[in-house]
This record gives structure tokens, C-alpha cells and sequence, in this order.
């Protein structure tokens, strides 16, 4: 199956560039994929498509400020550094800038506090790097780091707190997962009020998850890991509601791939609590174990994420959703509309 299946084309003026609107008011676009059917609501409207028993699942993972800006200290020349996965204590996977400058050995500063070498050299460019400082890592982080936007957006939030979901708990990302920033507290709880259960996972986004696809070909591709875990309610939670036989809805494709990498763990066994690293890879022909509907964002044209609502809804219904999405000028990517991928 060949990556351009999955291209279309997205006129820049959809592309979101900030939180346009407030939380609960972004545009709701909604496809039965068993009928195809498709129509628009607002997000505030999707709760008249939960159905008491089903079950929230949301990923509880928190944005660090994983983006460094300092200099070589041989040479004095500007480095970016992208935090993507702490390995051990003070050793880090990241993305640096510019790469082909930056070997082996290189020393960078990021202030007085804070400096890391480069010890390995990985695939794609990865650095494995170790940090140097004195004090708590995690509070110099927060004074010299800066949220990891996307590049397509140019400023800093002024408010982080607006790149993080509501739920945001457990440090980690580099990146949200987006599908939940729509949320706010008193409308989760209307969600609770009318019988649906809120189970929270974490998955800390990483490369995985917004790493383009460069092959010509799906199968080509490899996943990069990200750790994962599940607690012991939330698995409480899950094996009721599988027994019970309530929908079980994700929120978001990180959600979606925590809950089938545990789904391919366990098999027809109940859930227990558990962690590791998912490098699950999902795209048409997969079927989908736990998942039964998705609350997502619109896509990256040939992404993975786009391959993986395929899976789940239908390439062809999904590609006549983005076309009546960008008909009706839905806004596209991280602080863009919402998809709701549902059947009866």
C-alpha cells in the first residue's frame, strides 16, 4: 500500500495557527462509519453521541518544555535541542539543530545552570545527549525551556497552560495530545453526569506520533517507541466495560494506539496494569480490539495518523470527510476542529 493513497490537498489558510476559539468551541465534524454518514455540529454537541455505559478514555500525559535553545561551546554557534524520551536520569533522546554540526562529543550550553553532551548519534538524526547541571532538572526546565509548538506555529503561547489538556498529569511529552485540549472541566463532568466513564491512560507523545512517513511504501515505515502505561483502575474500568459491552472511545490517536498495544498484549485475557514502550503501527487492514470510536483532530496529508483513522473508519469515507472538511473551511492540526468517528 503506497503513502500517497493517503494524500490530499490542504489549502494553508485551514491550517490552525493558535487557539482561535476557547475550549468547547471548536466545530465538531461527525462520520457513522457504518453508513458514511457525515455531519457538523459544535464540539459541545458531542455528548448527544455518548450513550450512557460507554467509556472515555483520555491520555493523561503533560507537556514539558522540551525545547532548549543554547549555543556549541567549542564555537559559540547557536544549537536547538528537542527533548523527545528521557532514557535514564540525566540521558535524553532528542532532535538537534543544526544536525550535521553537532557530533559526537559536542558540548552545549544552555546557561550557566545547564549544559549536555552528545554521546550517541541514532537513526534520523537522534542525538543521545547528557545533561549537566546543579539543582532540580525538572525547575531548570521550566525557566530555560520552551514549549515544543509545532513548526507551523510561529509565536509563543503566551499562556502555556493552553498547550496542555485539562487532565494533563503525569510530565513527559513532546508534544499534546491534541484531541483533548477541546475539553474543560465542567464538561467533563457533564459527560459524567449522563453515565459515561472517564478512564485516563498516559502515553508520552514523541516521535511516534508526528514523525512523517519518507517511504514510498506503508510497510516500509517504522514506528519510533514511546512509553506507555495503564493503572490499576483504569484496567478495572476497561474489563467492566468490555463485559458490559459499552463503547469504548478514545480520545485522541494516542489513546487509540495505548489501548490496542495493550489490546495485543492481553488478547482475549482481562487488562491489568501495566507499562512499556508502544511502537504500534496502524493503517488499513488492522482491526481494532478495544477501540470502537474516536474523538480526533484533522491530519497531516500521508502522516501515520491519518493511516490510523483509515484503518478504523475506511480510507474512502475518510477522505470524502477531509474533503467536506476543507469544503467547509474546518481548521486542521493541534489547536484545530474535532472528528468524531462513531457508529450506533
Amino acid at each position: 500500500m503506497e503513502v500517497n493513497w493517503f494524500d490530499f490537498e490542504l489549502p494553508e489558510r485551514l491550517i490552525a495557527q493558535a487557539p482561535l476559539v476557547e475550549r468547547t468551541s471548536s466545530r465538531l465534524l461527525t462520520l457513522n462509519k457504518s453508513t458514511g454518514a457525515i455531519a457538523h455540529q459544535g464540539f459541545a454537541d458531542l455528548i448527544d453521541y455518548l450513550n450512557e455505559g460507554d467509556t472515555l478514555v483520555l491520555n493523561n500525559t503533560r507537556v514539558i518544555p522540551a525545547r532548549l535553545f543554547g549555543i556549541k561551546t567549542d564555537t559559540g554557534a547557536k544549537v536547538e535541542v528537542l527533548l523527545l524520551k528521557q532514557l535514564e536520569s540525566d540521558r535524553w533522546e532528542a532532535l538537534v539543530r543544526p544536525g550535521k554540526r553537532i557530533p559526537t562529543g559536542t558540548t552545549m550550553s544552555f546557561g550557566e545552570e545547564l549544559s549536555a553532551v552528545v554521546e550517541e548519534i541514532g537513526e534520523m538524526g537522534m542525538r543521545t545527549i547528557r545533561f549537566q547541571y546543579t539543582g532540580i532538572f525538572q525547575q531548570i526546565l521550566d525557566r530555560l525551556g520552551q514549549m515544543p509548538l509545532p513548526p507551523y506555529i510561529k509565536e509563543q503561547l503566551e499562556d502555556r497552560e493552553r498547550y496542555q489538556t485539562v487532565y494533563a498529569k503525569h510530565d513527559g511529552s513532546a508534544a499534546a495530545p491534541t484531541a483533548g485540549l477541546h475539553f474543560t472541566p465542567d464538561y467533563l463532568q457533564q459527560i459524567r453526569n449522563k453515565g459515561i466513564h472517564i478512564v485516563y491512560l498516559t502515553l508520552h507523545v514523541g516521535l511516534g506520533t508526528f514523525r512523517p512517513v519518507s517511504v514510498e511504501r506503508i510497510d516500509e515505515h517504522t514506528m519510533h517507541s514511546e512509553y506507555y502505561r495503564i493503572e490499576a483502575e483504569a484496567a478495572n474500568q476497561l474489563n467492566e466495560a468490555r463485559h458490559k459491552g459499552g463503547r469504548i472511545i478514545a480520545v485522541g490517536t494516542t489513546s487509540a494506539r495505548t489501548l490496542e498495544t495493550i489490546a495485543q498484549q492481553v488478547g482475549d485475557g482481562p487488562i491489568e496494569p501495566c507499562e512499556g514502550w508502544s511502537d504500534i503501527f496502524i493503517y488499513p487492514g488492522y482491526s481494532f480490539k478495544l477501540v470502537d470510536a474516536l474523538l480526533t483532530n484533522f491530519h497531516l496529508p500521508k502522516s501515520t495518523l491519518m493511516m490510523l483513522v483509515s484503518a478504523l473508519a475506511g480510507r474512502d469515507a475518510i477522505m470524502s470527510a477531509y474533503q467536506e472538511a476543507i469544503d467547509q473551511e474546518y481548521r486542521f492540526f493541534s489547536f484545530g476542529d474535532a472528528m468524531f468517528i462513531y457508529e450506533e
